[in-house]
C-alpha cells in the first residue's frame, strides 16, 4: 500500500456517519486515514501503524478515549492526539489535556476546522529546524524537539514543547493567554483561555522549579532565562 503524502491519520469514531465525514476530510488533504470503533483497537492501530496523529472520540465503546490517551502516554507513546467528543463541560476539556492530548474539538464541528487543527498540530510536531537553547538547568533543542533538565530528557508533546519554546524565544515579554492561543495553538480565544493556563501548569509540572515560565498576574506569562 503506498504511503499518503502526509502520512496516516488513526481516527478512532464509534459514529458511523461521523467517522465517514472525517475520513473524506483527511483523505482530500492527502492523509491516509484508518478507522476504528472502540478504544482498544485505537491501541493497537496506533501501535501497529505509527500513525502521524490520533483522532480521539472520548465515548468510545470498552475503552473509552481517556483512557487511551492516558494508556499511550504511560507508554511514552506521544503521538499527536486529538479528542473530538459531545461533551463541552471544561472539566472534560482540562482532563483530557492534562493526560497529555494536544487539541480538543467539540461535536457539531465543521470537518474543515478538524482538519485544519490537524495540520496545525503537525505543524506544531514538525517545528522549526534552529539552534539549541539553554536556561539554567533546561535544555531546549528546536531541531530535534527535546527538552532536558539536569541532563535528564523530559517528554513533551508538541504543543507543551511550542508553548515553552514560544515563551523562551520572547525572554521577558508578557503574552495574554489569548495571544498564545492564537499564536501557539493556531486559532483565537474559541478554545478558552483555560487551555493556556493548562498546558502552563504541565509544563511546570514536569520541568519543576527550574521551568523558565513566569506568571504575569492579571496578565498572562513570559519566558524568563532560569531562575534568579
Amino acid at each position: 500500500m503506498d504511503e499518503p503524502a502526509r502520512g496516516w491519520v488513526v481516527v478512532a469514531e464509534d459514529d458511523q456517519a461521523i467517522a465517514e465525514l472525517i475520513r473524506l476530510y483527511l483523505s482530500r488533504d492527502g492523509f491516509g486515514v484508518h478507522l476504528v470503533r472502540d478504544g482498544r483497537d485505537a491501541l493497537r492501530a496506533v501501535r501497529t501503524h505509527r500513525p502521524v496523529a490520533l483522532v480521539l472520540d472520548i465515548g468510545l465503546p470498552g475503552m473509552d478515549g481517556v483512557e487511551v490517551c492516558r494508556t499511550l502516554r504511560g507508554e511514552d507513546d506521544w503521538t499527536p492526539v486529538l479528542f473530538v467528543t459531545a461533551r463541552d463541560d471544561e472539566v472534560d476539556r482540562v482532563l483530557g489535556l492534562e493526560l497529555g492530548a494536544d487539541d480538543y474539538i467539540t461535536k457539531p464541528f465543521s470537518p474543515r476546522e478538524l482538519v485544519a487543527r490537524v495540520r496545525t498540530v503537525l505543524r506544531r510536531a514538525a517545528g522549526p529546524a534552529r539552534a539549541a537553547v539553554q536556561l539554567g538547568a533546561v535544555s531546549l533543542d528546536r531541531e530535534t524537539r527535546r527538552v532536558r533538565v539536569c541532563d535528564r530528557p523530559v517528554d513533551l508533546t508538541p504543543t507543551e514543547f511550542d508553548l515553552l519554546a514560544h515563551l523562551v524565544a520572547h525572554p521577558d515579554r508578557v503574552f495574554t493567554r489569548e495571544e498564545l492561543l492564537s499564536t501557539v495553538w493556531g486559532y483565537a480565544a474559541a478554545a478558552g483561555t483555560r487551555t493556556v493556563d493548562v498546558h502552563v501548569a504541565q509544563l511546570r509540572s514536569k520541568l519543576g522549579e527550574d521551568a523558565p515560565i513566569r506568571t504575569v498576574r492579571g496578565v498572562g506569562y513570559a519566558g524568563w532565562a532560569g531562575r534568579s
